[in-house]
């Protein structure tokens, strides 16, 4: 049982008052009032429940349950399989890609905290041992892409604020984006996971065959990165571009980074919204209840406890010259669930050009991600983002920022009498 209930806003709540003071590229400025949870009104991220006893989506990981059709990893992914473990206990290592760098280290150093461990950061053999117990869980797994993301609009995300404002929601560009963010990775990882369009390991089709249980990509689909794309259209005659063409497809089976800790369970999430944002990345119901969570600037990482125990660790971005983090103990007053955004130039300390205020609607691709979680430092607080790939290194306006995933786990986990420390 939470101890302290979160009191909850209401959308009319969250749509009155700006909440932080940052946003856009790394600014953080979500809105609500000082307490509650809003809803997720107006979202759709096309959902195909698992199995009558587990609502996350037809995706869900079900490990120990092997396919008869099930396709073998061409080659070991040892990294990334420790990605993967890290990612389902609570060591988040930010981004899976099979590569050390930042957001890996830090989970393993969290791990390694907790497990009484020497503190390399390193993926040394006494931490191979400790990890041992997950070996069982491979690195990658295959599924099927549902077939009804091909009903869901992918629209580019347009580069004015003001433009922004007339959107629907602020949601994926792409199915290739949408499908990154539910296996916690990039879309280029997903390509080189999947090299012509089919799982790695998957045997080359015979020549001249039809009806492949995994289609190729559509010709015109790039294999190399791409900036995000941006709708140049605005005014009064303003509407929503197409998002690009997807290298992925609907119905497609592909090889994905084996996240799992994604089970939601049967009446464990009150508002469907949510529910279903919790499903579209790939995070569970069941994540502990922790007393404290600690922010080290200089670390970049956010620590959470259950009494002394390190029980969750996350690389987050913390303020910058400009905003800095406000160092000190804060309160939690509330979260709010896909909350829309507030842009202010005069609270982001924009000087010059457009001084007009816009409401942002709700969405992944919103500058405060899927969640706020409200804080007793005026104008602060810790949220998701749209650029997983830059946490830990792009700076933030004073707010705490997170992957969407890692910032939709910890909402979980706190609650109103959770102690929030920033240090330096």
């Amino acid at each position: 049982m939470r101890r302290i209930p979160f009191r909850r806003l209401s959308l009319l709540a969250v749509s009155s008052l700006a909440l932080a003071a940052c946003g856009m590229h790394g600014q953080d400025n979500a809105e609500g009032e000082d307490a509650q949870t809003t809803a997720s009104a107006g979202t759709d991220y096309g959902y195909d429940t698992f199995s009558d006893d587990n609502l996350a989506d037809s995706m869900a990981s079900s490990d120990g349950a092997t396919s008869p059709d099930a396709i073998p990893d061409s080659q070991e992914r040892p990294i990334m399989q420790a990605q993967v473990v890290l990612d389902r206990i609570g060591f988040g290592p930010g981004v899976i890609d099979g590569r050390m760098g930042m957001s890996t280290t830090n989970a393993l150093t969290g791990f390694q905290i907790a497990n009484n461990l020497a503190e390399t950061g390193e993926l040394d053999e006494a931490t191979k041992a400790a990890l041992a117990k997950w070996d069982r869980i491979p690195a990658t797994r295959v599924v099927t892409i549902p077939a009804n993301w091909a009903e869901l609009d992918y629209f580019a995300m347009p580069d004015e604020p003001e433009d922004q404002a007339k959107m629907k929601q602020l949601g994926y560009v792409s199915l290739d984006e949408k499908l990154a963010e539910r296996f916690h990775t990039t879309v280029d990882v997903l390509k080189e996971l999947n090299p012509g369009g089919r799982p790695a390991g998957a045997p080359a089709p015979a020549a001249g065959a039809t009806g492949s249980a995994s289609p190729t990509p559509a010709p015109t689909a790039s294999a190399t990165a791409s900036p995000r794309p941006s709708a140049s259209a605005s005014g009064e005659g303003f509407a929503p571009q197409p998002g690009p063409q997807s290298f992925f497809k609907p119905g497609q089976r592909i090889r994905v980074p084996n996240i799992g800790g994604d089970r939601i369970e049967p009446g464990a999430i009150g508002e469907r919204g949510w529910q279903q944002t919790l499903a579209a990345l790939g995070v569970g119901s069941k994540q502990p209840e922790v007393d404290r969570i600690v922010v080290s600037k200089a670390g970049k990482t956010l620590k959470a406890y259950q009494g002394n125990k390190l029980v969750a660790l996350f690389t987050v971005s913390s303020g910058s010259s400009e905003f800095p983090l406000p160092l000190g103990e804060w309160k939690i007053l509330g979260e709010a669930y896909n909350p829309p955004y507030s842009y202010d130039p005069e609270v982001l300390g924009k000087d010059g050009g457009d001084s007009e205020t816009y409401k942002l609607p709700p969405g992944p691709n919103s500058p405060v991600g899927v969640v706020w979680i409200d804080l007793s430092k005026e104008h602060y607080g810790i949220h998701g983002t749209p650029e997983p790939d830059t946490i830990g290194r792009a700076q933030s306006s004073g707010c705490v920022r997170l992957t969407n995933w890692d910032a939709a786990r910890l909402a979980q986990m706190v609650s109103q009498d959770t102690q929030v420390i920033f240090e330096a």
